[in-house]
């Protein structure tokens, strides 16, 4: 007996049953992710989902261990009255401080993975620390996704209830001291080598890195299986105060970025009259929703629901196989003004934003445009004021310019029609040529719409239809009261969107090559731009689109392309989803892992489901190099801050 108390072994075995509580609980949060996610994460039956779970038992004991490390500290230093009921009761509290607030990141994806399509990083930080309404925020949450909070309670009470069902037996402590110490230091050294493994990954060898989101990856044929692998505690921990904006260490040829990408570009084009150019980055329209987006994909029994803009989409010219390139409303702002795209963490919130930036904004104020930027918000809300600083616009509307609360819809801002209508009355009052954006709030979560129009739009089968309705609406109203302006007939209309959100469609936007497509639409009032184009189309690709219809003549830096009249760089999309970069370009797809390709998969293989880097061919050689090359040219730039030209 005295020598059990020497070795602790009671202390050992009840922190061994502590610890293993985690694993349990971290694969109940497992399934019920899966639950609420299932018609996105395609999982063929209960052993491939439990397959998965055993994978993810690696990043659940990282996760565990990292959050369990005060614990497990206290829990084996030499301490004579470890055992007693006060020492345990404050090891309690420090068990599940510690343990609820790091699981809780998990049931935060039960529904914002349907619109993020990866595990929650610390990036969403970045995201939230620019709202002034966060406790409101919080209580519409509560009563929205009561649901969640619920479950997370209950669980949270079982495993409490768990945890006191095995109880230390109070010892007092009559034995040597010194070797008591001795046996608890030693403790202390196995027991600190299996932590350091554990997190780790499982092994100690020097050739491989501390496990990382991308090794979710590794044993998965489906992309989105390396969600159900990862749990959002270990993507949160992994991503904390980590700078993701570094240089790459390999290298590419020389001549591959030009040859790629052509990031220095210049259009010969000449205008006679500068028009006007109105941008619309509609939050969260994504492609499915627009009739005329789909009018050629096979999807039984499709509804759309922008009867507006299927009408103004005859008379456009419209880019029905275009993506975003992030996922997230500031992802949008950057990618489409500036030509700078997200990965892993937002540029807007990263050090090097605050850079000389040459953006659409620039140069159009270097040709004596008049720049503006709407967002019905709260001013500041998002982070759109700040970048739109950085990038230089004239002048910014928001909630405070609107000034009239009788428009607030409670939750984000001001509703779209009336917002649109106060742009409209602005821009009235501009002198020509002007440029201005516009980014919308109604088609969102909590999906609500002005109370005098309920019943007026089709609700769908999902709660963001009757919102699409609604801001589908509010672009009429701006369109019929615009066109009796002097200004509208020498104005370009952009349309597009920050990112997709809900999907109904599954089978065709559900699958993880088809994710976050955005509607493009250019309308020129005098139908010199019309058609439909099936190429490639991005975010990015707007920046210098716009470059090109008001004819700059001088050099400019973008990765994207001219969507009207550019030959010199073929078609592609770079986007990131969760881990892997995803780079489409010609026949196929490359996923690549910041350092090397990890599958190649035919275009038209939207699930992502054969990975066919096993018969590697020239073309998919050739398509890991153009993705080497922008990634580096990409993360060079931006670190040696050369975003502009000088």
């Amino acid at each position: 007996m005295l020598l059990n108390k020497f070795f602790r072994k009671q202390e050992y075995l009840v922190l061994l049953y502590r610890l293993v509580l985690g694993y349990l609980f971290y694969f109940i949060a497992r399934v019920l992710f899966f639950i609420y996610n299932k018609d996105i994460l395609n999982v063929d039956g209960f052993s491939e989902f439990i397959t998965l779970c055993y994978y993810g038992l690696a990043f659940d004991t990282t996760a565990i261990l990292y959050v369990n490390l005060l614990f497990v500290l206290l829990s084996i230093i030499p301490v004579f009255n470890a055992t007693s009921a006060s020492y345990q009761k404050m090891l309690f509290y420090v068990y599940f401080v510690f343990n609820l607030i790091g699981y809780a990141l998990n049931f935060v994806d039960f529904i914002y993975y349907k619109y993020n399509f990866s595990r929650t990083t610390i990036s969403v930080w970045e995201v939230l620390k620019n709202e002034s309404n966060g406790l409101q925020m919080f209580f519409r949450f509560l009563v929205s996704y009561w649901h969640v909070f619920l479950l997370f309670f209950l669980i949270a009470w079982l495993w409490m209830f768990l945890y006191k069902k095995v109880r230390i037996t109070p010892e007092i402590f009559s034995g040597n001291k010194l070797r008591y110490i001795a046996f608890s230091v030693l403790g202390m050294l196995i027991i600190g080598t299996l932590l350091v493994g554990g997190i780790r990954g499982g092994d100690f060898k020097k050739s491989t890195r501390p496990i990382n989101m991308v090794d979710a990856s590794r044993h998965v044929t489906k992309i989105e299986h390396s969600d159900i692998v990862l749990n959002t505690t270990f993507a949160f921990i992994r991503t904390f105060q980590k700078n993701t904006f570094r240089k790459v260490k390999y290298s590419v040829p020389s001549d591959a970025v030009e040859r790629y990408f052509k990031p220095i570009k210049k259009y010969t084009d000449t205008v006679a009259i500068k028009p006007n150019i109105v941008l619309f980055i509609t939050e969260s329209f994504g492609r499915e929703y627009l009739g005329a987006f789909n009018k050629n994909i096979n999807i039984p029994n499709y509804v759309g629901y922008t009867p507006f803009l299927d009408s103004l989409a005859q008379h456009s010219l419209i880019y029905t196989n275009a993506f975003a390139n992030g996922y997230k409303s500031i992802h949008g702002m950057s990618s489409v003004l500036a030509g700078i795209p997200s990965f892993k963490d937002a540029f807007t919130s990263s050090a090097y934003s605050k850079q000389k930036i040459q953006s659409v904004v620039s140069v159009l104020n270097e040709m004596g445009y008049d720049t503006s930027f709407f967002h019905g918000s709260t001013n500041g809300s998002m982070g759109f004021l700040g970048f739109g600083n950085i990038l230089g616009f004239d002048h910014y509307y928001g909630k405070d310019e609107y000034n009239n609360d009788d428009d607030f819809d409670g939750f984000w801002g001001i509703w779209d029609e009336p917002f649109m209508q106060f742009m409209k009355t602005t821009l009235d009052t501009k002198q020509q040529p002007f440029f201005s954006t516009i980014f919308t709030v109604s088609s969102h979560e909590p999906y609500v719409i002005p109370e005098k129009y309920e019943g007026k739009f089709p609700k769908g089968n999902i709660p963001m239809h009757q919102c699409v309705g609604y801001t589908d609406y509010s672009f009429k109203q701006f369109f019929n009261a615009a066109k009796k302006e002097p200004w509208f007939d020498n104005t370009i209309f952009i349309i597009t969107a920050d990112h997709a959100n809900q999907i109904y469609y599954t089978d065709t936007y559900g699958k993880v090559g088809n994710r976050n497509t955005v509607p493009i639409m250019i309308y020129k009032p005098d139908g010199s731009l019309q058609g439909e184009n099936n190429d490639l189309a991005q975010q990015i690709d707007i920046y210098p689109t716009i470059l090109k219809l008001v004819g700059y003549s001088k050099p400019f830096r973008s990765w994207g392309r001219s969507l009207v009249g550019e030959s010199s760089v073929e078609p592609f999309v770079i986007n990131r989803g969760g881990a892997p970069y995803r780079l489409q370009r010609g026949n196929y797809m490359c996923t690549f892992d910041g350092e090397k390709a990890i599958g190649f998969y035919a275009i038209n293989d939207l699930a992502l489901e054969h990975n066919l880097i096993g018969n590697r061919n020239a073309e998919m050689d050739e398509l890991e190099i153009a993705c080497k090359a922008f990634v580096k040219d990409y993360f060079d730039r931006i670190v040696d801050r050369k975003l502009a030209l000088d």
